[in-house]
C-alpha cells in the first residue's frame, strides 16, 4: 500500500487566528511538496507507469477535493466573523451621528433664544406694539440723527449754538489767514534761493560747456593736422605706387610683346601641333597650319596627279578649273587660321586689362577702407580717454543678492 499523503494542518503554524491569505500560501506548498512525491513515485514505478490506472493519485485528488473544501469552509467563516464585525461598528457609528444631530438641534434652539429674539431683528420696529411710548420728540439736539432734508426739522443758522459756531468761524478764518501769509512769504523765499542756485547752476554749466568747446576745437585741430599729414604720405606713397605701377606695367608688357614674338604661337612652330598618337595627327588647337614642306610635297603629289589626269582626260580646261579651286581652297584655310590666331591674341591682351583694372579698384577702395579705420582709431582713442579699472569690476558680485 502506497504512503499516506502528508497533512497540511501538520505543517500550519500555532497561531490565534489563521488568515485566508496564510492559508492559501501553506496550502499552495503543501500540495505542490505532495505533487511532487506523487511524481517521483509515478515515474519511478514501471509497473504503474506502463500498465496505468493509478489508486493514489485518485486518492490524492479526493484528499486535495477535501483540503479545498475545508479552505473555503474556514474561508468563509472568517468573512462571516468580519462582516459581523463590521455590523457591530456600522451600528456604533449610526446611533453616534444620530447623538451628534441631536446635539446640534439643541444648539442650535439654544442660539435662537439667545442670540436671535424677535428684539434683535432689523425690521421689528415696524411691528413692535410699543413704538409709541418709545418713541422720540422730533428735535431733541442740533445733532440730532434722525433730523434729516426731508424732516424740515433743522435749517440753516437756527442751531441751538449759533453765537459760539459764529465766533469760532471768526478765529478759525483769521488762522488761515496767518497761516496763508507765513506760507506765502515762506514759499517766497524758497523760490528765491532755487533762483539762486539756478543761477550758479547756469554758470557753472557755461564754463564746462566754453571749456568743453576748446578741448573740442583743439581736438579738431589736432585731428585735422594728423589727418593732412596722413593724406600728404599717403598721396606720396600712392603716387610712388602709381609710379611702379606703371613702370612695372611698361616692363610686363614689354616682356609679353617679347614672349609673344618668340613663342610658338607667332612663329608658327610646327612641333607644338605634334599629337601623342602617331606622327599622322595633330592637336586641333596648337595646329597653326602645314608647313612648306608639306605644302610642296602636296604640291607635287598634285602635279603628279595633273600630269596622270593629263593622261587620261584631254581636256585641259576642266583640269585648269580644278587647280583654281583647290589653289582657292587654300588661301581661304591659311586665311581663317590667320584670323583665328589674332582673335585669341586680342582677347587674352584684354582679359589681362581687365584683370588689371579690377585689381587696381580692389587696392583703392581697401586704401579707402584702411583711412577711415586708421582715423576712427585714433578719434576714439582721443576722446575716450575714461578706461575702466580693476576697481570697477571687482565692486561687483560681492553679496549674495
Amino acid at each position: 500500500m502506497p504512503e499516506n499523503p502528508p497533512r497540511i494542518s501538520s505543517q500550519l503554524p500555532v497561531m490565534a487566528l489563521a488568515q485566508p491569505r496564510d492559508l492559501e500560501q501553506y496550502l499552495a506548498l503543501g500540495k505542490r511538496r505532495h505533487n511532487e512525491l506523487c511524481r517521483q513515485k509515478r515515474i519511478f514505478n514501471a509497473r504503474n507507469r506502463i500498465l496505468g490506472g493509478d489508486p493514489e493519485a485518485w486518492d490524492v485528488q479526493v484528499h486535495d477535493q477535501k483540503i479545498k473544501e475545508a479552505t473555503e469552509k474556514a474561508r468563509h467563516e472568517t468573512f462571516a466573523a468580519e462582516m459581523r464585525q463590521n455590523d457591530k461598528i456600522t451600528c456604533i457609528l449610526e446611533g453616534r451621528e444620530r447623538q451628534d444631530k441631536r446635539s446640534l438641534c439643541k444648539a442650535i434652539n439654544d442660539f435662537q433664544q439667545h442670540f436671535q429674539r424677535p428684539e434683535t431683528r432689523r425690521e421689528f420696529d415696524l411691528s413692535d406694539p410699543l413704538a409709541l411710548r418709545k418713541d422720540l420728540p422730533a428735535r431733541q439736539s442740533d445733532n440730532d440723527i434722525r433730523n434729516t432734508v426731508s424732516g424740515m426739522q433743522r435749517f440753516m443758522g437756527e442751531d441751538l449754538n449759533f453765537c459760539e459756531r459764529k465766533k469760532f468761524q471768526e478765529e478759525q478764518n483769521r488762522e488761515w489767514s496767518l497761516q496763508q501769509q507765513r506760507e506765502w512769504e515762506k514759499a517766497r523765499a524758497h523760490q528765491r534761493c532755487a533762483e539762486d542756485l539756478y543761477l550758479k547752476t547756469r554758470l557753472q554749466f557755461d564754463e564746462r560747456a566754453k571749456h568743453l568747446q576748446n578741448l573740442e576745437s583743439a581736438t579738431r585741430k589736432a585731428v585735422c593736422t594728423a589727418v593732412k599729414e596722413f593724406n600728404r604720405s599717403q598721396a606720396t606713397e600712392s603716387l610712388e605706387r602709381k609710379i611702379r605701377e606703371k613702370k612695372q606695367e611698361q616692363e610686363d608688357n614689354l616682356a609679353e610683346i617679347s614672349n609673344l614674338l618668340r613663342g610658338d604661337l607667332l612663329s608658327e612652330n610646327p612641333h607644338q601641333a605634334a599629337s601623342s598618337f602617331g606622327p599622322h595627327r595633330v592637336v586641333p588647337d596648337r595646329w597653326k597650319g602645314m608647313t612648306q614642306e608639306q605644302l610642296e610635297q602636296i604640291r607635287l603629289v598634285q602635279k603628279q596627279q595633273v600630269q596622270e589626269k593629263l593622261v587620261v582626260v584631254s581636256h585641259l580646261s576642266s583640269l585648269q578649273r580644278l587647280q583654281e579651286e583647290e589653289r582657292q581652297r587654300d588661301m581661304d584655310w591659311d586665311r581663317r587660321s590667320i584670323q583665328t590666331a589674332r582673335a585669341a591674341l586680342l582677347r587674352e591682351r584684354w582679359q589681362q586689362r581687365q584683370q588689371r583694372d579690377l585689381r587696381r579698384a580692389l587696392d583703392c577702395s581697401n586704401l579707402s577702407l584702411a583711412k577711415e579705420q586708421r582715423a576712427q582709431k585714433k578719434y576714439m582713442e582721443e576722446v575716450c580717454t575714461n578706461q575702466p579699472t580693476e576697481d570697477y569690476f571687482t565692486q561687483f558680485n560681492t553679496q549674495s543678492r
